[in-house]
Order: structure tokens, then sequence, then C-alpha cells
């Protein structure tokens, strides 16, 4: 089972926000004293902290599904409900946290940085919150909206100042258990590292870090074995120092061939963004298990070649200590100046939070599905939001919805893009909420067909009065006797007869010529 493991994917879940409540105070002498609905909890976040004692992320590899607590419903007598609980994730120092594109969301390079990485829900407002003056007791209260919920991921790359890079065997983790107090795995026969290891070196007054990488071989870069999945702890390091093993028996190597393969894949090794290449930092060479007579022949041989190339060359021993010092101390020296320079740079900018501005849209509107399916897609934080809380069982809160959107002037937005009454609106992306549009007065003044100076909609809801109605009435029965005189006429003349009777009923039964005034 490993122990180390520095990339991991986590899915998270934050709770969701509780629901408002809908109540009405009762008390004696007072059956309705007014709204009394409180509000509902807002969802735990999810948070990830930076935390020094956290070495691995192997945590989370065995457990990545991760939830915060949901918030409480509101209850009556104004109580609101109780937020979820922020869960907190410790990770590593130097973890770079990315989103589901793949785009950097947090670089946690310092110790107790924190990032809410998945907001939970807001909750929803009781009636209590809702009433206003002209809606002084509301029968409908907000949803809780829901938590965000997704997949993020995460990459450690180790912090340390300096890297030990080489072929696997080369000697590295003896090199770094020699000289500070970690505990790599150490043996006498051909293995590689399957896991970074870290040491502190105290030289002097000088403390450092020491990262021992995993080996290297040729074709590292490209991904051949383990050197891809681990390269990337080396872009954080401040010096390299290259390991040679000078008693290696493998046919065709030698210090040279070694270090040329190294730096070849060091330099097609693609670093972040605003780092300096791995190549253009300090590097020393290291070249190791002198104790051997035929490797400090060897490394005597060559120190002259790689001194000539520009590097600080040191024969050492990690079997004798023999050149530990002198490469310690060297080694400082270069963190030393390595730190002073970076303390001469400017600070990186800081971040500003800055408000929106004033004009910002707080929504969009656009047509799409061509022209026989045609449908009109609204998405903006505010309208989606909104519609999550709304009750749809509810009318009234579907009126508070409509009246949010019209203030918001999400209906003008719609005829400027060309809906028309009874147009589809979406109102979210896939699997979005669908309506009907149906224009509100205030909002389709344009739409208005009649005479300048009327409104046939008014016109079309107006109520007639009493002497309209009278009149309306009597010319109703006027017509109706005026019908049944001339079919009686037509029946005495002879066009029609009456097969049931031939008794021509009284003349005064056919007319209503008088009018009743009552």
């Amino acid at each position: 089972m490993a122990t180390f493991v520095d990339r991991v994917t986590l899915h998270l879940t934050a709770g969701n926000g509780g629901n408002g409540c809908v109540s009405v105070r009762r008390e004696k002498f007072k059956p309705l004293a007014g709204p009394d609905g409180g509000n509902g909890g807002d969802g735990g976040d999810i948070v990830l902290v930076a935390d020094p004692q956290v070495t691995t992320l192997l945590g989370y590899h065995r457990s990545p599904h991760r939830s915060s607590k949901n918030g409480q419903p509101g209850m009556g007598d104004m109580r609101s409900g109780i937020s979820g609980e922020t869960l907190e994730l410790p990770i590593p120092i130097g973890t770079v946290v990315y989103d589901e594109d793949g785009e950097v969301v947090a670089d946690m390079t310092e110790p107790g940085m924190r990032v809410v990485i998945a907001p939970g829900g807001q909750g929803g407002l009781g009636n209590a919150a809702l009433s206003t003056t002209k809606r002084k007791a509301p029968g409908f209260a907000l949803l809780g909206t829901e938590g965000w919920s997704g997949d993020v991921s995460l990459e450690l790359k180790t912090i340390a100042d300096v890297a030990l890079v080489g072929f696997p065997s080369a000697g590295k983790s003896s090199l770094i258990a020699a000289i500070s107090a970690a505990k790599p795995k150490i043996a006498d026969y051909p293995f590689t590292t399957l896991t970074p290891n870290l040491g502190v070196v105290e030289s002097g007054e000088t403390r450092f870090t020491v990262a021992d990488v995993p080996g290297l071989i040729e074709g590292a870069s490209e991904g051949k074995g383990l050197g891809l999945e681990f390269l990337r702890h080396v872009e954080r390091c401040e010096a390299l120092l290259h390991v040679i093993d000078c008693a290696t028996l493998d046919p065709g190597r030698d210090p040279i061939s070694d270090l040329d393969v190294i730096l070849g894949e060091l330099e097609r090794y693609p670093v972040p963004e605003g780092q300096v290449p791995l190549l253009e930092r300090p590097q020393l060479i290291a070249l190791n298990k002198v104790d051997v007579p035929e490797a400090a022949e060897l490394a005597e041989f060559v120190t002259a070649e790689l001194e000539g190339r520009g590097y600080r060359v040191f024969p050492i021993s990690t079997a004798s200590r023999k050149g530990l010092r002198e490469l310690t101390f060297a080694l400082a020296d270069v963190v030393e100046q390595a730190r002073a320079s970076r303390a001469a740079e400017p600070a990186p900018e800081r971040i500003v939070l800055r408000p929106k501005a004033v004009d910002d849209k707080p929504f969009t509107v656009r047509a799409e599905g061509g022209e026989e399916h045609r449908f009109y897609r609204i998405r903006g934080a505010k309208p989606e939001r909104w519609v999550q809380q709304t009750d749809f069982t509810n009318e009234e809160a579907i009126g508070y919805l409509a009246d949010r959107l019209a203030k918001l002037g999400v209906e003008d937005g719609l005829f400027k893009a060309g809906a028309v009454a009874g147009s589809t609106v979406v109102i979210g992306g896939d699997g979005g909420t669908v309506f009907d549009w149906e224009p509100t007065l205030t909002s389709t003044a344009e739409l208005i067909t009649s005479a300048r100076g009327t409104d046939a909609r008014i016109g079309a809801t107006s109520r007639p009065t009493r002497n309209e109605r009278r009149e309306e009435y009597f010319e109703r029965m006027d017509a109706k006797a005026a019908a049944r005189a001339e079919l009686e006429q037509e029946r005495i003349s002879g066009l029609w007869a009456d097969d049931d009777s031939d008794q021509v009923a009284p003349e005064g039964d056919l007319t209503t010529g008088d009018r009743d005034e009552d």
C-alpha cells in the first residue's frame, strides 16, 4: 500500500441552505398577530487549509468524497435555522488546486493559507423577513439554495531549497540520510525511490531543506519511468545537486554521459509561467561512491572536464562521509545567495478584490434554437438563484418571483431580444427552469397596437356602468320581440304552419314594446 500520494481528485458537495418558514403568530385576543417565520440556515462551506503538519495527500486518495452539513430550516416564533458547520480539509504546503477545466484555483505556498473551494448554499428568508408595508403578511417563504458540487484536483509540489537529481541507485537516498535526519529506504541492491524524501540540513548558521527526487531515466520528460510524475517536485527548488554514481558497472554509462542525459531531461521539462527554467538555476555536482578505488580514479579523471563546464564538483562518499562537510557548506552558500536575491525582488502583487461596476449587467438574454424552435435563455447569478428560492406550488411566491425579475429588467431584456407573448424562456443552463413568457403591464408598452392615448388591455377589463347595462338589456329585448313578430307574420301569410296547434297566440303575448323601467 502506497504511503505517499501527490495527486488526487476530490469530489466535493457543500451543504444546502435551509428553507425559510411560513408562520403567523397567534396570541390570546390576537389570532393573527403578524408573520413570525424564521430564516433558514446557510449550508456549510468546504475550505482547504495549508497545514505544515500534513505531508501527503494519502488520506484524500483513500476517501475522496467529502461533504459539509446542510443548513437547518427556519421555525416559527422568529427562530432561524442553524447554519451548517464549515468543513476544513488540511493539505500539504505546496499543493496546487485545479478546477474541473484544469485552471489553477489556488497555489497553497504559505502555512495557514485558506481558500473556500466549495461555498455552501444560501438559507431562504422566512415570511417575517419578506413582510413590507405593502405585503404585511406574506403567505410564502424562500427556499434554500443548493451548495456547490463538483470535482477539484490537488497536485502536491514539494517545497525545498535543494533538489537531488540523478539516475536510479546513484546514492541520493544515502546522501540525504547522511546529511540530515531523514530515514529513507536504503539497501545494498539496485532500486529506485518511489516517493520524494525531505530532509533538513544545518550547515553553520544556515538551515535548509533537501528533497530526494526519485531517479530519472532517459525520456523521463516524455513520461517514461517515474520521472515525469516527480519532476514537478523540482519546480520549487532554488538549486539542483547532480548526484552521479562513479562506481556503476552498467555498460555504456559514465559520469559525463549520465550528466548529459539528466540535463537533457531537465531542459525539456516545462516549468510554469513565471518560474526560472531548471537549467538556469544554480547547479552543483557530487561524484558519489569515491570510497571505491576505481570510482575515486574515475572521479579524479572527470573533475577537470566538469569544472571546465562551469560546475562546482565535490567527490563524496556517503559510506565514509568523505567530502560531505564541504558539500553542505557549498549548498548553504548557494541557498543564502538565492534567498538574498529573492528578498531583493519586489513583493508579489497582492490580490485586490474589487466590487462589480455599477453598469455591470446582472444577467444576459440570448436567443437559441434557430427559427423553428426558438427560445430565450437567461443567465445570471441573481435570476438563477431566485428561481432556486421559489416554491412553484405557491402562487404568491411565483408572483413575488415575477416582481423581482421585472424589477431587475429581465422582461425589458426579453423584449429587446425579440421575445413576444407566449415565447419559451429558460432561466439557467442545461436543465434550467422553463417558462412561457406572459408580459406584464409595465414591461410591454411597446407592444400595444391600439390608438395613441388608449390601451386595449385596459378597455378589455373595464366594467360597464349601470345605465350601459340597462340600455344593452333593452336593445336585446327589442331585437327578440321584432324577431318573434316577423315569424308570426310569416305564419299568418301561410309561409309555414304549426303542426301542434292552429291557434294564434294573442298579440299582446308577441310584443314587448312596453318597457319596465323598474
